[in-house]
């Protein structure tokens, strides 16, 4: 079903027709399943990546082609069961099945710093970020302690340690063991299988103010979207949700710069869009100065007023390390 039969259905239906179908296809055992696929490259393979593809594999807008990076199949991702409330005849709740909607789905704490041995962290900036952002969310939300949750727990064969202590809700304290690597009562680590220090990146790289910059390259993939990907309907609908959208904008330069950034992606769009709102768009974007990011098109601009002389336009891609 397309987004726009979806949203007929929930209007008629209910907001929370998908997922109502979702928890019922569950409950009768027609199980939803994803096929899990990831594309991966090599430290060469990235290095080229960028100096012979313009793609940054640092920055997540930019697509890896699967005819040079063909999808790997990985796993399959299953729902086999719901999170709910059973109730008795007097309506009073039971965990008989060992099931609570607010346990088990208001309590997750979903983190990418979770990691199963054998996958590390990019330098990509957002992820980075993220790193860190996501568990701050998770103690403010839930409580310093979330991880001690069942539904947080990690499912391991043997007894996890760390180095966090105390705080409200703690109910699994480890004892009185040391929060630090203590060489009177040491922890035991288990045999790792392979050596962090020759599988870690070796890319050099540089602190970058204003990381995100806008150049030529960044249009690859939504240009392929629009002419390679979407079908004359959905190029369409596209149009006509973005200027139903851009519409509603009462400053004409805002709607006027908008359309110049569609431009650099295929003029096909900036031109329905002009028809549709009345409103004409700059040739190219060069020029144009951004306060949140630099302008790498043709004479580069700095953003928020910084000198391109001190600005690093190479937007964070990954360099071989120069070895010593």
């Amino acid at each position: 079903m397309r987004g726009r039969d979806c949203r007929a259905v929930a209007d008629i239906r209910s907001n929370d027709y998908g997922q109502k179908d979702l928890y019922q296809a569950i409950e009768k055992g027609e199980y939803p399943s994803w096929t899990l696929q990831v594309q991966v490259m090599t430290e060469k393979e990235a290095e080229e990546a960028w100096t012979q593809k313009r793609i940054n594999v640092f920055d997540l807008t930019h697509i890896w082609p699967h005819k040079d990076y063909p999808l790997r199949t990985i796993g399959k991702f299953t729902l086999d069961q719901n999170a709910k409330v059973s109730l008795r005849a007097d309506d009073s709740a039971t965990e008989s099945h060992g099931q609570n909607y607010f346990a088990e789905v208001e309590q997750a704490a979903f983190n990418p710093s979770h990691m199963v041995p054998g996958i590390e962290p990019s330098a990509d900036p957002v992820l980075q970020s993220r790193l860190f952002s996501y568990p701050d969310a998770h103690r403010h939300r839930i409580g310093v302690n979330y991880q001690q949750l069942p539904v947080n727990q990690p499912l391991v064969p043997y007894k996890m340690a760390n180095f966090q202590r105390d705080g409200s809700m703690a109910f699994f304290n480890q004892g009185g063991r040391p929060n630090y690597l203590s060489s009177i009562a040491p922890i035991g680590f288990n045999k790792p299988a392979y050596d962090l220090n020759k599988v870690h990146g070796k890319f050099v790289g540089e602190a970058v103010s204003f990381l995100s910059e806008i150049r030529p390259e960044d249009f690859n993939a939504p240009r392929n979207l629009w002419q390679k990907v979407f079908s004359k309907e959905e190029q369409d609908r596209f149009i006509e949700t973005v200027s139903g959208h851009l519409g509603n904008c009462t400053d004409k330069e805002i709607i006027k710069r908008q359309i110049t950034i569609f431009r650099e992606v295929s003029p096909d769009i900036a031109e329905r869009l002009e028809k549709n709102l009345g409103v004409k768009g700059e040739a190219t974007i060069e020029g144009i100065v951004f306060n949140g990011t630099h302008n790498g098109f043709g004479k580069k601009t700095g953003a928020n007023g910084l000198k391109v002389s001190d600005v690093n336009f190479d937007n964070g891609a990954p360099r071989p390390a120069t070895k010593v």
